[in-house]
This record gives C-alpha cells, structure tokens and sequence, in this order.
C-alpha cells in the first residue's frame, strides 16, 4: 500500500535516532487502510454551503447535518435513525433528536464528534463526514482532516462561486498529492450566485462553466498535482452527477481495497520453527524498548515546549482566553495521533527486528500478527498501575485526571477507526469539560493567568506522558519476551 505525503503537525524532523535504527514517524502520513469503511471526507471554506451539498447527496433537509461549532459530524448507515454526540470525559455517547438537533442535553464543553445514523441506500456504499471550517482549524487541525481522510479513502472539498482558495486550503489539497486519498471538488452559488460574463465578442457565456474552470485554474497554478480531479458544479441543489460520481469511486475502491487484504497471509497458519542459532535476542530487546521508548519520550517533550508556544501566541494576537480551550484540545488531538502512531512503529520495529532474530528475517505477515496478537494477549499479565486504555483530561486545574476503558477511548475520536489490531491501545489525551466552563467565564479573561495555566496543564500532560510511554514499553518488553522466550524453549512459534 503507497504512503502518502508526510504533512506537518508541528513535528521535528530530527527523529532518526541512533544508527542502524529505521526513524519512527515524526509525522502522519497519508494512507489508506484497507479494513477501513469507505468514507467522504467533505472539507472546505465556511459559508461554502457543505452542509446543502451533503443535504443533495442524501435528498435531507440541510438543517439535520448541524453540529456544534468545532465538532465533526459523522453520517453512517443504520436501520433507525439516531443522533449521538461523543463527549471526552465520558464514556456513554449523548443521544439528540434526529430533526431537531439543537434540543439534547447541555454540555459543558463540544463534543468530538456527532454521529448521525440514517437509513438512507447512499449510506450503504460509504460514510459521510463533515469537518469544521478550514479556517477554524488551523495547521494541527488540518493534520488531523488528513489522517481521516487517509483512512477514509476521499476528500470532497466544497467551495462557493464567489469564494477563492487560502493559503490553509491549498496546503492541505498539497499533501494530498501522491497518496491515494481521491479528491473531488464542489462548486457551490454561495451568496451572490453564479456569475454572467460575456465574452471578447460580447456574446453571453455560461456562467456555471466559466466559474468552475475559473477556480480549477486556481487551484492548479498552485497545486498542479490535482489536474486529475474531477469538478461538479451544484446547481439549484441538484448533487446527482457528485452522487454517480462518488457510488463509482466507492465500487472500484472498495475492489481494490479488498485485494490489498487478502483474507490468508503468508505464516498465518502452520508450524514456525526457531532458527538454529537464533543469536543474543534478549539483549536487542532490552536495547530496542529503552531507545524507543526514550526516543518517543524526548520527541514529545519538544512538540510540547512547541506547542507551548503556539498557544501563547494564539492567546496574545489570536481568540485570546476564550478560545484557548478549543484550541489545546485540537492540539491534544493531534498530539495523541503521533504519539500513537510512533508507538504503534516503534513496537511494529520490536517484533520485526527481535522476532526476526528467532525465526528468520523478514517476518512473514502472518507470523508478525500472531506474535502481535500473543504480545497483546499476555500484557495484560505485566501491566503495572492503572489499565493502559485510558484517557489523559486535562482539568480546570491545569491538572490531569484520568479515565479508563474503551469507550472513554472511542469519545475522543474525530473520526473513528476499526478495531485495532496494534499492540498497544491509542494514546489519549483531551480536555475537561470544566477546562471550556472556566477561560469562557468574562471573569477569567486575564492573558497572564491564561498563558500560566497552559504552561502548567502542559508540563502536566509531558509528565504524565513520558511515565505512560515507559509503562506501555516496559509491559511490552516483558509480554514480547515471555512470547519468545516459550519459541525459543518449543522450538517452535506457540502463538
């Protein structure tokens, strides 16, 4: 599977580590899981009308696809339709009505995501998802619009006739070139409608044409990679050629998708002998779990003290007090996507490197997921102080709290992923409700105090993180071993 281009969160680039190790990802990268539902990830300007465009696409009423500001709306496929709003620090979803979207509970802070199930055919072939405003955003948010769209599979960016692209939407349609993520744009009216140019000659000229050819011109002086996406004007709310156009992406993809996970993989089944002279394994593994572990420690200890200093520079020249809460959440979001996918590749390295010592390098794919399921299996055994699936919050306090299980897992999802099969569980890391209810309040409205809390609440959050990570390395260590040290004793791969 072709990775995308590697886009910015913020992140150093100085992520090698010491010689003879691969660097794990100081990025996200762009790509496509196959075992992901298809999905359509709409994008774009606000007052673009996305919600009108997703409205046509499912013959709706516009007014069902509201959300609360900074909140992502999923739309999926179900028998009954239902409306739930997914809230970090809880582990039970918010139930709204369908039609009615603004009647539900009061929440002290935006959920991450609202999920709307519909019964509509549409739905069957792929899922729906709304993002808010580019310009609400910002960088790491629009790092976040890219893994989703990754793993969604299409990006559907939606702009109006009288709207051009920004400095932010041409870098994000930027690293989306190269991957496989299929771009499709939307031309919407907007406010003024369609425009009536007339030609050298005076005669008239159509003006849906000339706007769409206007903007793709646009875009490709500036984006030249994106030549072969397709563009469908929405006139007088008529999406149907968007529609055919989207069902035909989603057959073929979901074809292709399909071919690149093949229900048996070499070394799923049958008998794994060691090597007969598997060499000094458990020396690597003690070295390989302290070097990552430390790696990743270091590196986000430095996207932290960068962090640090985004914020203060958006609370001093940006929404000051009151929009800090929103954006440290954006920016732990982001945060917990690369430290979970630095984990993920770091443990992906151990079972390679280490397991390939015993029986024989490359690891066949097969042989890789049943160390990993076995490794997963027995951490349990060697997990020392709370679960690993936990939620890091930060509190009004600048403190951080904690709250365990799954589902407080899934509630901080954007976009939500398929059952892992990784080792370790995600990295979670959120803000408490209470975080909103405090820098909103008129009384708090002091950039001193504002810039303290954050530098306290993020000196928190590294704390807590570098002692996770250590944690989460050491039970893998332990659980990696015991797996291997059984092989080494058999023979034989016992997973």
């Amino acid at each position: 599977m072709k990775p995308g281009p590697l886009h910015d969160i913020g992140t150093s680039d100085d992520a090698t580590g010491p010689p003879g190790h691969r660097p794990f990802p100081d990025r996200l990268g762009v790509t496509v899981d196959p075992r992901e539902p298809l999905g359509v990830v709409a994008v774009g300007p606000a007052g673009a009308g996305r919600a009108n465009v997703l409205a046509a696409l499912l013959d709706l009423d516009a007014g069902m696809f509201t959300v609360p500001a900074g909140s992502w709306l999923v739309v999926r496929h179900a028998a009954e339709a239902s409306r739930s709003a997914y809230v970090p620090g809880y582990r039970a979803p918010f139930s709204y009505r369908v039609d009615l979207p603004e009647v539900g509970p009061a929440l002290a802070r935006p959920p991450r995501r609202v999920e709307l199930n519909l019964s509509a055919p549409l739905l069957k072939r792929y899922v729906l998802v709304d993002t808010p405003d580019i310009s609400s955003l910002g960088r790491t948010g629009t790092g976040v619009v890219l893994d989703a769209a990754g793993r969604a599979g299409a990006l559907l960016f939606v702009i109006a006739a009288d709207q051009s692209f920004s400095a932010a939407e041409l870098h994000l349609l930027a690293e989306v070139v190269g991957s496989r993520v299929e771009v499709f744009f939307a031309v919407t009216p907007g406010a003024g409608g369609w425009a009536s140019p007339e030609s050298a000659d005076g005669t008239a000229v159509d003006p849906i044409a000339v706007t769409v050819e206007a903007h793709r011109a646009a875009l490709l002086a500036a984006v030249p990679g994106l030549a072969r996406a397709r563009w469908f004007p929405i006139v007088a709310g008529d999406a149907l050629d968007l529609r055919r156009a989207l069902v035909g992406w989603a057959s073929d993809e979901g074809l292709e998708r399909s071919s690149l996970d093949p229900p048996d993989v070499p070394g799923l089944y049958g008998r794994v002998p060691v090597l007969p002279e598997p060499g000094e394994w458990s020396e690597l593994l003690d070295r390989q779990v302290r070097s990552a572990g430390r790696r990743i420690r270091q590196h986000l200890a430095l996207e932290l003290a960068k962090l640090h200093l985004r914020v203060v520079q958006e609370i001093v020249f940006g929404t000051g007090c009151a929009g800090l809460p929103q954006l440290l959440d954006r920016e732990m979001e982001a945060l917990s996507l690369l430290a979970t996918s630095q984990c993920d590749h770091a443990v992906r390295e151990l079972v390679e490197d280490v397991g390939g010592r015993l029986f024989g390098a490359p690891l066949p794919e097969g042989v890789r997921r049943r160390i990993a399921k076995a490794v997963r299996w027995g951490m349990s055994d060697h997990v020392t102080g709370p679960e690993l699936e936990r939620v890091l919050l930060i509190t009004s306090t600048a403190g951080v709290a904690s709250l365990i299980g799954p589902a407080a897992i899934d509630a901080l999802a954007a976009y939500p992923t398929v059952p892992r099969t990784e080792v370790l569980p995600p990295v979670a890391v959120s803000l408490a409700g209470g975080c909103w209810q405090h820098w909103r309040t008129p009384a708090n409205a002091d950039q001193s105090a504002a810039r303290a809390w954050s530098q306290r609440a993020l000196r928190e959050v590294e704390l807590e993180l570098s002692r996770e990570i250590a944690r989460r390395f050491e039970a893998v260590r332990l659980s990696l071993g015991t797996v291997l040290s059984d092989a080494a004793e058999h023979g034989i791969l016992l997973a």
